[in-house]
């Protein structure tokens, strides 16, 4: 059955968040194997570009099971984990029953004005049904000061590496899920979403246009994916 609607998705979150419940169990290790570890190396990427301070707030969105959550966890960092699939949170739980985790829709964060000192989302953008309305949520919830990074597929810029990276995406991704996924189908989906998805200047655009400034990016692994940072003024 997803096989079949899987072209008809369009972002509708009861239909794309159904699609994460099924896959929930082995996310984590389908990840893994379809980025050949490196998801693990964009991971330490964006930790590090949060930047957090002990005593800090966080609020991971698209957290998934957790996996993103735990070295901020780890660090003494105030982390809370938010994905609108609540069978991806509730493996989170069963895993990590320290972490508070919340479901939450992208578009309608369950969280007070100015609440976090930093907004995270990694691989997750793409899932959210309005990209601006999701980027204005972020900002603010976000305290004057803090800060937004975006970690999201993205486009090489080279011609010859987007070539290789397209032809992965389109032809190898899908059938290479299919060796540790429950439902593969739903990797058809992840490569049409990464496909679609606006280039890193446009996405440093939309960022702006809802009030973050001194945005930035920078590429990881030759532009397949990329880091954007934005920050969110004083009053």
């Amino acid at each position: 059955m997803m096989g079949a609607m899987r072209a008809n998705l369009h972002k509708d979150p009861t239909q794309v968040a159904s699609m994460f419940d099924e896959v929930a169990q082995n996310y984590d290790l389908t990840n893994d194997v379809l980025t050949f570890g490196i998801d693990r190396m964009w991971r330490r990427a964006t930790f590090a570009a949060v930047d957090a301070r002990p005593g800090q707030r966080v609020l991971d969105l698209a957290a998934g099971t957790g996996t993103s959550s735990v070295p901020y966890a780890e660090a003494g960092i105030d982390v809370v984990p938010c994905d609108f699939s609540e069978g991806m949170v509730a493996v989170g739980k069963q895993r990590r029953p320290d972490l508070p985790f919340v479901v939450g829709d992208a578009t309608a964060l369950p969280f007070a004005n100015d609440t976090f000192d930093a907004v995270t989302i990694s691989f997750g953008l793409r899932n959210v049904v309005n990209t601006a309305r999701g980027l204005a949520e972020m900002f603010r919830v976000t305290k004057p000061g803090g800060r937004v990074v975006v970690c999201e597929f993205s486009h090489p810029p080279h011609r010859g590496w987007a070539a290789l990276y397209g032809f992965y995406r389109d032809h190898v991704l899908s059938p290479l899920a299919s060796f540790v996924s429950s439902n593969a189908p739903a990797y058809d989906y992840l490569a049409e979403s990464i496909a679609q998805w606006p280039d890193q200047e446009s996405l440093a655009a939309l960022m702006q246009d809802v009030g973050w400034r001194s945005v930035a990016y920078r590429n990881l692994s030759g532009g397949i994916a990329a880091l954007h940072r934005g920050f969110k003024p004083m009053r």
